[in-house]
């Protein structure tokens, strides 16, 4: 079995689309304090994938949708000490059973990107989406997370004429030296040859 042949058998389509109101359908919307308006809304030319777990290495707590909500407690854990007061948010947040929660609409800005830069453009916030995966750069990422991963991804080419597969980053590539995430346990030959596939 060749690897297209291989990719298909394992990543099956997904039916997954973006309403008007820019949120996906049939996921549930946690609205995050934590954005505001784009520049410019129609031009949303950058996807970047981020991987998060709190505290580091952890699944499942509820702390990112804490984090992304603005509800962290008053006592945290102090691996996540430095969180106190971050003001962070994510489009998409995709945890390891591959269910999917949205934080912001995709014309509006998230605070997911800090200090970046794509292609000699800085401030990434501004003209991308945001796809968090709950994972560490060196545990692999869960199958379940693939395929939300690739059927979300798919949506957002559809829906946005700007963004294409050669506009798919990891949260390393605009942050060298910053920033680790998604990290080496991130399979990009996949993620990219399943969408090079549809």
């Amino acid at each position: 079995m060749d690897v297209r042949q291989e990719l298909q058998t394992r990543e099956p389509r997904t039916s997954v689309r973006v309403k008007n109101n820019h949120c996906l359908a049939r996921v549930p919307l946690r609205e995050s304090p934590y954005c505001n308006d784009r520049p410019d809304d129609d031009d949303i030319s950058l996807l970047v994938i981020h991987g998060i777990s709190l505290p580091p290495g952890q699944f499942g707590g509820g702390w990112v949708d804490a984090l992304f909500t603005g509800n962290l407690p008053a006592q945290l854990d102090p691996a996540m000490e430095d969180l106190r007061g971050a003001r962070v948010s994510a489009h998409v947040f995709i945890d390891r059973l591959g269910k999917p929660t949205q934080y912001v609409p995709f014309d509006t800005r998230a605070w997911h990107a800090g200090e970046s830069s794509w292609r000699g453009r800085a401030g990434c916030n501004d003209y991308s989406i945001g796809i968090e995966l709950e994972g560490t750069d060196r545990l692999p990422y869960a199958d379940a997370q693939y395929r939300t991963l690739i059927a979300v991804t798919l949506a957002l080419l559809a829906r946005y004429p700007r963004l294409s597969a050669d506009a798919v980053v990891g949260h390393q590539e605009i942050a060298p030296g910053r920033k680790t995430d998604p990290g080496p346990a991130f399979d990009w030959r996949r993620y990219l040859g399943a969408l090079s596939l549809r």
